[in-house]
């Protein structure tokens, strides 16, 4: 079995892949201060509820916190007694390299991200990920990351409204019934929901008038789901693409040699 960790701003995802599919997928909060003894009793309780028996060969994580990545190293070794591979490290390499400025750390997750589509719908692709942060990444015809936009993520945007804003209250992200508001909260979700509808349509559309080539759209994270019922965004949209993007990786370094 292999391993797959997602380490993002919000939360942690470990993913058991046996090869052919994913057994089960695990969802914690991050948090830095998580030792490694606390993963094992989490993970190790948990996969007793599913009933699966963990035979684990292989770890590869991929983590936008570099704080986490100690503590996870930590787990990987004293409990499965494996060195996991590290997606952005020297020593783990990429199917395709990224095209971007010299100097510039492209995100481990957007790289993941990447290789995960290209695997699945070759190259010429945007990729929406409702995450923290909303990320557009624009895939190129031979599969390179070749740049992206990031902009705020919806549960952000509204946290931060609720916290500048006195009178404004926390309010769940949903499709409201009509644009115009008669109340508070409905206004504050249409304003999100609609917002960010824009926001992707606006920016989608720009990305392909520089980009100049059809490129398809693909939307992953949580709230894709939810704001695909809205427009016709995306062309399809991934729930696993990250997971995906680590199996190839770490099928690529298995291949050349590197792990």
């Amino acid at each position: 079995m292999l391993l797959c960790i997602d380490c993002g701003n919000t939360n942690t995802v470990f993913s058991l892949w046996d090869g052919t599919r994913f057994l089960c997928t695990l969802r914690t909060a991050t948090e830095h201060t998580r030792t490694a003894d606390q993963y094992y009793v989490w993970f190790s309780t948990l996969l007793d509820r599913y009933g699966i028996e963990p035979e684990i060969a292989d770890v590869i994580i991929s983590s936008t916190v570099p704080r986490v990545v100690f503590n996870l190293r930590v787990f990987t070794d004293r409990f499965f007694g494996l060195r996991p591979l590290v997606v952005g490290k020297p020593e783990c390499l990429l199917p395709h390299e990224a095209r971007v400025d010299l100097g510039t750390n492209v995100g481990p997750d957007r790289l993941v991200n990447t290789a995960g589509a290209f695997d699945r719908h070759g190259g010429d692709l945007i990729l929406v990920d409702f995450g923290t942060a909303t990320t557009f990444d624009v895939v190129a015809h031979d599969g390179a990351y070749v740049g992206g936009v990031i902009a705020p993520g919806v549960n952000l945007s509204l946290e931060a409204l609720h916290m500048a804003a006195a009178a404004l209250p926390h309010v769940d992200v949903t499709q409201p019934t009509r644009v115009i508001g008669t109340n508070t909260i409905a206004c504050m979700q249409s304003g999100v929901f609609w917002g960010y509808i824009g926001l992707v349509r606006e920016i989608c559309d720009r990305i392909r008038a520089e980009y100049d080539r059809p490129m398809r759209i693909i939307g992953t994270g949580g709230l894709a789901p939810l704001f695909a019922q809205g427009d016709v965004l995306f062309d399809r949209i991934e729930d696993d693409l990250t997971m995906h993007g680590l199996t190839v990786i770490h099928a690529y370094n298995k291949e050349n040699g590197a792990t």
